[in-house]
């Protein structure tokens, strides 16, 4: 087979396999150069494919891939790059590194643990059917292992992230006071949850000015099927560890101030506001979440005059709390929680969450952005794209690719924890304790959306009545079996009790009506 790979002499004898969200140059496999080892990377269809992907996520993938590979070489390791388009290109991990294990003699394997069930499954299976050794290793990136979160609830069946945030906390040291956190209250979230000021300037985002026309001249000679847009020749997101700690810099000297007190503010035409944006970075490895932690603490102990504290503790929360908590919930409840539906949704995803075609202006805005930036901010995700899709009863399958394909920070293992479990409650309350729904008075709380819409913020029933209002409590309706138990949504059933017959009959009408034409709202 013809190719424009570089042969191997015969004494490289080991390959090493790199996923493209693998790209820790700090791993330990990486400190020393041995010439019996050869390190593969490789663009394949398997991974383009199984989710329409953003055409920016694409692109951000294969550039940091390509980037690191370049490092590799620069630092004297011997290296193997397969691009989509390479003609030697199999397009899957197991029959690339079958052919390349036979074409060069390999005597031995090693691959670092993915963190996809799907891809664990795959080269798991894949090592096992070898006649050669294998050996796996830690990505080294994590604060927690595979197992850990499950090993702290065992024989609990309530799985409180609060109570392993205060775990970690202790577990590594982080904003502690001996064995008390640092300043006597570990959460500081009831502070976090203010509306931008109408005369509020956020603080405009940094962005790189990265060429990947390339990359997507590539991607034009394949049938590959993309969502959102791109600009190639100025792609804004880093795609190499020096960009991402730069990125990583200005959010600590720019945004932490800011960043607690509007981290679930939304505003039209702000899609950045005062969030790090870092989770790319992160998940591809270019950045360890322990070292982002602990330059927001730096950066905090010398501006703690102008720096709150509820700032800080709200972002770290979100990294060795959230972050490693999704993870480990990822762990210890798949595969099975891929095919929960609780609530047993069958609808179908509307046609404008592809397009952002909507006349409601907070869909209309975050659809538009995500498929602008291939990013959106949680609230963004859980309140407005994800909240309508739990009140519209869409199949949590559907909504679960939806969010791995249009958002660049999207990989399985947080993606679907947070879709099928904290947005869609399809787990039935195993990471979130309620459904996360609500009717326009919070997007209008927390937002500047409202304003202007062809929708009636304050109506429920009725032309141009908003859609979130009827839909809001044909949801709690449809569900009161499963959910009028629940302790956190007990006052809702009992207004819900108290209305009219004639009330409530309107309402179930006037959302039945919105579900049928739901293309056309």
């Amino acid at each position: 087979m013809k190719n424009n790979i570089p042969a191997l002499v015969d004494s490289k004898k080991t390959l090493r396999l790199i996923l493209g969200d693998q790209l820790n140059i700090n791993h330990s496999w990486f400190k020393e150069v041995n010439t019996d080892v050869v390190y593969v990377l490789m663009e394949v269809r398997s991974e383009t494919d199984y989710v329409w992907h953003h055409i920016q996520k694409v692109a951000a993938f294969f550039s940091t891939m390509r980037t690191f590979a370049n490092e590799l070489k620069e630092n004297k390791h011997t290296v193997i790059y397969l691009k989509l388009t390479d003609a030697c290109n199999l397009q899957c991990f197991d029959k690339n590194c079958d052919w390349l294990i036979a074409e060069h003699a390999i005597t031995h394997f090693e691959y670092q643990l993915p963190d996809e069930y799907r891809v664990d499954q795959l080269l798991a299976a894949y090592s096992k059917s070898l006649s050669i050794s294998h050996a796996t290793y830690d990505t080294e990136h994590f604060l927690t292992s595979r197992n850990e979160l499950g090993a702290f609830f065992k024989g609990k069946k309530v799985y409180l992230m609060e109570s392993f945030y205060r775990y970690m906390r202790k577990k590594h040291g982080l904003l502690m006071q001996g064995t008390e956190p640092l300043n006597g209250q570990w959460n500081y979230d009831a502070e976090n949850r203010k509306k931008l000021p109408a005369n509020h300037k956020a603080v405009a985002p940094m962005i790189f000015t990265n060429d990947v026309t390339g990359i997507i001249s590539e991607l034009a000679k394949t049938n590959i099927i993309t969502i959102g847009t791109i600009d190639a020749r100025n792609f804004v997101w880093p795609v190499s560890r020096r960009q991402s700690l730069a990125l990583l810099d200005f959010f600590v000297k720019e945004c932490l101030p800011l960043f607690g007190t509007y981290q679930d503010a939304m505003v039209p035409e702000e899609w950045s506001l005062y969030h790090s944006r870092l989770s790319f970075s992160m998940n591809c490895k270019l950045l360890s979440p322990l070292e982002v932690v602990n330059r927001a603490i730096e950066e905090w102990s010398m501006r703690k005059n102008k720096i709150a504290y509820n700032q800080l503790e709200g972002f770290v929360r979100q990294i060795i709390g959230w972050r490693e908590y999704m993870r480990g919930m990822y762990w210890l409840k798949m595969p099975d929680f891929a095919t929960l539906n609780y609530l047993e949704n069958k609808n179908k995803l509307p046609d404008w969450y592809w397009t952002g075609k909507t006349k409601m202006n907070c869909l209309r805005n975050a659809i538009n952005q995500s498929l602008h930036y291939a990013y959106a901010h949680h609230i963004q995700r859980l309140m407005i794209t994800g909240n309508f899709a739990l009140l519209a009863g869409v199949d949590p399958a559907e909504v679960d690719q939806w969010y791995l394909g249009i958002y660049i920070d999207a990989l399985e293992w947080v993606e679907i924890t947070n879709t099928r479990g904290m947005s869609q409650f399809a787990d039935g309350g195993l990471i979130g304790t309620k459904p996360y729904v609500s009717s326009a008075a919070y997007i209008d709380k927390m937002s500047h959306y409202c304003k202007g819409c062809y929708y009636d913020k304050a109506k429920k029933t009725g032309a141009k009545a908003c859609p979130f209002n009827s839909l809001y409590w044909n949801f709690y309706s449809n569900h009161e079996a499963k959910l009028s138990k629940n302790p956190r949504i007990g006052m809702m059933y009992n207004v819900w009790n108290k209305m009219k017959p004639d009330v409530k009959a309107e309402l179930l009408q006037q959302a039945d009506y919105y579900l049928t034409h739901i293309n056309e709202l």
